[in-house]
């Protein structure tokens, strides 16, 4: 018999780590080569892990909700096979030299007095890395909660972990040497406000949040109480748009075997508008600011049971209309069948939602973090309007749509997000009735 190890694969360049949600396989259960194994979730992609050979789950290695880094052993396969066993060597133990073997006694016994288990805290995850040093340096589930996490959504990291360690080490030697007291503890931070409980009825139904949901409640805060949101508002009349794409709609479906809807053509104003200003087309990270080379613009699309997500056209300025057609028919139809790939939504560095879909006219979107700006489409309306001709101002029915544009006034002043705004509408106004696709 062979032991192969199930690893977790990569799942694109951009994602580093993966939280499991669900085991679908138990120990004991036989398992076919290409049979998923576990479900595990990116952000807000969930995929399958499949086998990669026939055999039977002995061991599994982590548990639901552990945070599981690309390249790490999850599960212990048994096979039929005659291969080696994959298990890692162990490692050589080298001998400390005295003041080294000194530390490390101190260390060993500093463990030991806070040997309690270091678990997973509410909506706050420990790698598996993170706990084994929090073990190893002796740091109480207490301690750890109170580290300051760097990480995505607020995790603690390797790096966070060292820096604490680094300095927790550099105290005054009495400090380490008499027994902590609560005087020298760290002052923990104030507990941040709870909301005031609400009252429920003998009738009302609870409903618990999805995983999605949670996360997207979590990103929505979070990215209100980092940037600080401002809105610019205009009116764009896209007459020219809508009969254009009446004409041609027919044969570019016949010719192409694709639907042509309003949000590419909108999608390329964009594009064209972020080139012209560069400036929105930012990340914030701490006081510096980085200007992306590529712009990836990301689309909001509804999912079927409510929730939202953001695939991402990479490189959108350097397509023509029939590729960006493409693109979004072919990224809003896997987000609808959820078969998005993780670095299908990773990397976007200006996002556009389309509230007319739902009827809205106009809207005031929160900004995805970390872009700086985001824009929301409205209804395309049919009103009555002033149109100015040679021979005078007269009163004719046009088609009109509010742009309502947010952005992160902390780098973005109003005359940027207004002038940014105000190119998509000469771009979707400019539309040229007679043009070619």
């Amino acid at each position: 018999m062979a032991r192969f190890e199930l690893k977790l694969p990569k799942m694109g360049e951009s994602v580093a780590e993966a939280t499991i949600t669900s085991w679908l396989k138990e120990v004991g259960d036989t398992i076919e080569a290409d049979e998923a194994v576990l479900e595990i979730a990116t952000d807000k992609v969930d995929s399958e892990v499949p086998s990669e050979v026939d055999g039977v789950l002995v061991e599994k290695l982590f548990n639901v909700d552990d945070v599981v880094n690309v390249g790490q052993t999850i599960a212990i396969i048994e096979t039929d096979g005659d291969a080696p066993e994959t298990a890692a060597a162990p490692k050589e133990e080298s001998t400390p030299e005295p003041e080294a073997a000194h530390e490390v006694a101190k260390t060993v016994e500093v463990a030991k007095e806070t040997a309690e288990p270091i678990t997973s805290n509410g909506d706050r995850f420990y790698s598996p890395l993170v706990k084994n040093m929090a073990k190893t340096e002796g740091i109480s589930q207490s301690e750890l909660d109170a580290i300051p996490g760097t990480g995505k959504d607020g995790r603690v990291t390797k790096n966070d972990m060292m820096a604490y360690l680094e300095n927790r080490g550099s105290q005054p030697a009495t400090t380490q040497t008499a027994p902590v007291t609560p005087q020298k503890a760290e002052t923990p931070k104030a507990a941040p406000k709870t909301a005031a409980p609400v009252s429920v009825n003998g009738g009302d139904e609870i409903i618990e949040m999805t995983r999605m949901g949670k996360l997207i409640a979590h990103h929505m805060v979070e990215s209100v109480q980092t940037s600080a949101h401002v809105q610019s508002f205009i009116e764009a009349d896209v007459t020219n748009i809508w009969n254009w794409r009446k004409k041609v709609k027919n044969d570019f479906a016949k010719r192409e075997g694709e639907n042509l809807t309003f949000t590419p053509i909108f999608m390329e104003a964009v594009a064209k508008a972020l080139r012209d200003f560069p400036m929105m087309n930012i990340s914030v990270q701490g006081d510096t600011i980085i200007k992306k080379k590529n712009i990836n613009l990301g689309m909001a699309a509804a999912l079927p049971d409510g929730n939202l997500i953001v695939p991402v056209i990479k490189n959108a300025d350097q397509l023509n209309l029939v590729g960006m057609a493409k693109q979004v028919n072919d990224l809003a139809g896997r987000a609808r069948d959820n078969k998005l790939k993780p670095d299908d939504i990773q990397g976007g560095t200006y996002t556009v939602t389309n509230v007319g879909t739902f009827g809205s006219v106009m809207g005031t979107p929160i900004i995805n973090q970390p872009q700086v700006g985001i824009l929301a489409l409205g209804a395309i309306r049919k009103v009555p309007a002033v149109i100015e001709t040679p021979e005078g101002d007269f009163i004719g029915i046009r088609y009109k749509m509010f742009l309502s544009h947010s952005y992160d006034h902390r780098v973005v002043n109003g005359a940027l997000g207004g002038q940014f705004v105000q190119a998509v509408k000469n771009y979707l106004e400019a539309w040229d009735i007679n043009r070619e696709i």
